[in-house]
């Protein structure tokens, strides 16, 4: 169930919402984690009892590392909860892509291939693993105590709006918020939260829906029947597509928890502005770099090592990054891409962009686009070939329509990203994206806008049968 479904936005939601609304403060959690339940049972059933199961163990665990005093034994507890959620991970997730692999060696050195059976890849696993992971390491390093209730602790992990595709939420930004959300509780935080999700609803379906179904069409297209113009447009169609369905998810997740009570961490900041790789991920999938950084690439020794050394991390977390996101060598490419230009920016680049000043970007920018044809491509062999038809200088052996609707929808994405750079207008939107009280003027125009938008939205999402969310891939 995706959050732009007329099944959620018709049933779902309003009836969670009326329900949480009115039980009284004690059950609200019940509820919610009730809802959760629901919400995941209707896309993975069939996993539903393996996953309640191991948040049962990983809960287990961590209460008895935090009741022994002996931090040999803590230490203990700690590897077992750790090889336990990233077992889980690599056999769900990535289980089929190296049996392939090697069953493809096998096959080259004359070997009969390996059978196996597919294994299917649960909704949200690689999510709801690293936020049991951060649990167990935040108890481990003494940041927070261990939920004494164990449906406390469930909520944390199945919590429906970030559920299935972030943020990833650390358990110590969200622990307090478990037990008492009475500070957020309020009817501005409601309108606020309302608002949020109504924006995110609006780019999932109003931009991404209209690039992606475009992009599709051209990334689905023999790459030797596109013109370098077209391969480029697919490319810039299914940067923007990206960047306004996750980030949309991103501000619907927010805005759910928000009118739940819950403040949920910023995932996105107009990643395009960017000057540098390095400042792209600062404001790309905030929440799943600080995971990196913190929990990986500080551990491995971070900035406190030798060049070499540090080079040789920051790869490796990029690598580690590109597989998180899928299971296949294209990603794997993607991650080490990234890896790359981020090493380059410590040795030379940030020094050749700083006089560059704002046009920086326009070199990021087009670093992202291709980036993007790697994360985008069904193998690397065919971002290989979509890659070189980007390069091909000829015009196109098969023309391609492209509607106005289109032509309006990239413009306008790309205006909105440049538009949002200004820092006027990025202190407006962070100023109310923080405000905790409008006037009654301001809360009026508010709910004025939300609901234009949401009646344009929902009608876009009744007449329209594409509605893909990439990040359900993961």
């Amino acid at each position: 169930m995706v959050f732009s479904s007329t099944l959620f936005l018709f049933y779902f939601l309003p009836g969670f919402l009326l329900l949480y609304y009115a039980v009284p403060k004690h059950l609200k959690n019940a509820v919610a984690l009730l809802a959760s339940l629901l919400f995941y049972a209707w896309g993975g059933l069939q996993f539903l009892a393996l996953f309640v199961g191991s948040v049962g163990v990983n809960f287990v665990l961590i209460r008895y590392m935090d009741a022994t005093p002996d931090r040999w034994k803590q230490r203990i507890f700690l590897i077992i909860s750790i090889l336990l959620n990233v077992g889980m991970l690599f056999y769900f997730k990535y289980a089929n892509f190296f049996l392939d692999n090697a069953s493809a060696v096998r096959s080259y050195f004359g070997g009969p291939e390996l059978t196996w059976e597919k294994v299917v890849l649960p909704i949200g696993i690689s999510f709801f693993t690293f936020e049991k992971l951060t649990y167990t390491v935040d108890v481990y390093r003494g940041v927070n105590k261990p939920l004494k209730s164990f449906w406390d602790f469930m909520l944390y992990i199945m919590l429906f709006p970030k559920m299935i595709a972030g943020p990833i939420v650390r358990f110590h930004e969200i622990a307090g918020q478990l037990t008492d959300r009475s500070a957020f509780d309020t009817v501005d935080q409601k309108l606020a939260g309302l608002f949020r999700f109504v924006i995110g609803l609006a780019k999932k379906v109003l931009i991404a829906n209209v690039l992606g179904e475009q992009a599709d069409q051209i990334f689905h297209m023999a790459p030797e029947a596109l013109g370098a113009a077209q391969a480029w447009l697919g490319a810039l169609a299914y940067t923007f597509q990206i960047y306004f369905d996750f980030s949309g998810y991103s501000d619907m997740a927010i805005g759910l928890g928000r009118m739940m009570g819950f403040q949920f961490p910023e995932n996105f900041n107009n990643p395009y502005v960017s000057r540098s790789i390095t400042e792209f991920w600062q404001r790309w999938h905030i929440t799943l770099g600080r995971w990196m950084r913190d929990y990986l690439y500080i551990p491995l020794g971070g900035n406190r090592v030798s060049p070499s050394r540090l080079y040789v991390n920051l790869g490796t977390v990029f690598i580690l990054s590109g597989l998180w996101h899928g299971a296949a060598w294209n990603f794997i490419a993607w991650g080490a891409y990234h890896g790359l230009f981020l090493i380059l920016d410590r040795l030379f680049l940030l020094r050749l962009y700083r006089p560059l000043g704002p046009l920086s970007m326009v070199p990021t920018f087009l670093i992202t686009v291709v980036g993007w044809v790697l994360f985008r491509a069904d193998s690397l062999h065919a971002a290989g070939r979509y890659l070189h038809a980007m390069l091909r200088l000829r015009t196109a052996a098969k023309e391609l329509y492209f509607s106005g609707e289109f032509w309006f929808t990239l413009l306008l994405a790309a205006g909105s990203c440049a538009v949002a750079a200004w820092p006027a207008v990025e202190r407006w939107e962070v100023g109310l994206l923080a405000r905790g009280h409008f006037t009654l003027r301001g809360a009026l125009g508010l709910a004025v806008c939300s609901a234009v938008l949401l009646v344009i939205s929902l009608s876009y999402v009744v007449s329209n049968s594409f509605n893909p969310f990439i990040y359900f891939r993961f």
